[in-house]
């Protein structure tokens, strides 16, 4: 029997033979670099595959409709749910559990990577846990229009916003260290993307209280600079003198942000087997909103644009090296449909090739 099917006989009130249990726990331990993402061994599968069966059970019909309300899906992925999102909120529950103070969770995730999704549907099971969770996104922390469009103005290369510069890092800091010390009020800016004809700009903040995880959700969140002579031999789209000289202006800017990625404990990133297929995606997502009538950007368009952010910060030269940095606590490789394909431990890795 396949594993969908086992699930879907669960969620509809039926028990498992000890066969399908058995089933479960092959699959989850098959994968060794899986396994050992979730700490999942022979000795703790079958205790861990109980536990979330139960609470698969008891949160599938209200994750279900969110699915279906709130993002817009025909139902809930029940492979999705059992293999990522589940073992990755009691990990995140985990990750938090000995602390005396809210866990700062970084995810970091390109275009079309899912991360606000995946932010969505994990703030649904860790409250589930009994959890307090609090969504943050770089988004969150952008510029006001007015300053944004005083950078622009003094350097024109700041044609969209989203590279570094273009947020307030100071206010970030804030928010982060204020979350991060459990103030018992926490004022959350929040960004509307529609302001100015689609622009941005700063709207009412979100007031927050008792926290006790945030997910804090960007393009770049946590990305170093990396040494400046790399841009000498640059991939495209950085081709020429000018395109080198803003990728190296990017990656100084970059240092203003680190203060902000010392505030995260743990560190996600999502990557797609090749970083190409976030231009793929985009151009899904904008003839998606053709469909329903909304303006979006054509084929040459989204290539510009996507190259726009290539250029100045490179996946391959910035994100790629962070899926073997043992500052990274996950890695969750996505397929073409978005799916994961592997998900790993750096740290777990390189053990098992230094062996």
């Amino acid at each position: 029997m396949k594993v969908a099917q086992i699930l879907t006989d669960w969620v509809n009130g039926k028990e498992l033979s000890s066969a399908a249990k058995a089933q479960l726990a092959s699959q989850r331990l098959f994968d060794q670099h899986h396994a050992r993402a979730w700490r999942t061994t022979p000795e703790t599968v079958h205790q861990t595959i109980e536990q979330q069966l139960v609470l698969l059970r008891s949160i599938y019909p209200a994750l279900a409709q969110f699915c279906i309300n709130r993002l817009g899906w025909q139902d809930c992925p029940l492979n999705l749910l059992w293999e990522l999102w589940l073992p990755l909120a009691e990990q995140i529950a985990d990750w938090h559990q000995p602390l005396q103070k809210p866990l700062i969770q970084g995810i970091l995730g390109g275009q079309g990577t899912g991360k606000t999704t995946l932010a969505a549907v994990l703030t649904q099971i860790l409250g589930f846990l009994g959890l307090r969770v609090c969504r943050l996104s770089l988004d969150d922390l952008y510029k006001t229009y007015a300053d944004r469009l005083s950078l622009q103005q003094f350097d024109s290369r700041y044609r969209w916003r989203g590279p570094p510069g273009t947020h307030d890092v100071e206010l970030g800091l804030s928010v982060l260290q204020q979350l991060h010390n459990a103030a018992p009020t926490v004022l959350i800016p929040r960004f509307d993307k529609s302001a100015y004809g689609g622009a941005g700009d700063r709207t009412v903040s979100e007031t927050i209280t008792q926290v006790d995880i945030v997910l804090f959700e960007g393009w770049f969140v946590g990305v170093r600079p990396i040494d400046p002579a790399t841009f000498d031999h640059a991939p495209p789209p950085i081709l020429t003198a000018n395109d080198r000289q803003f990728a190296r202006d990017m990656n100084a800017k970059l240092q203003d942000y680190v203060p902000l990625w010392e505030q995260l404990d743990r560190l996600i990133v999502l990557y797609p087997t090749n970083y190409r297929l976030s231009q793929t995606w985009r151009k899904e997502a904008e003839q998606q909103m053709k469909l329903t009538g909304r303006s979006g950007m054509n084929d040459q368009e989204v290539d510009e644009f996507v190259n726009y952010f290539w250029q100045a910060l490179h996946p391959d030269l910035f994100i790629t090296p962070m899926l073997k940095d043992k500052q990274v606590d996950l890695v969750i490789e996505l397929d073409v449909h978005h799916l994961p394909i592997q998900i790993y431990r750096p740290d777990a890795v390189e053990t098992d090739q230094s062996n």
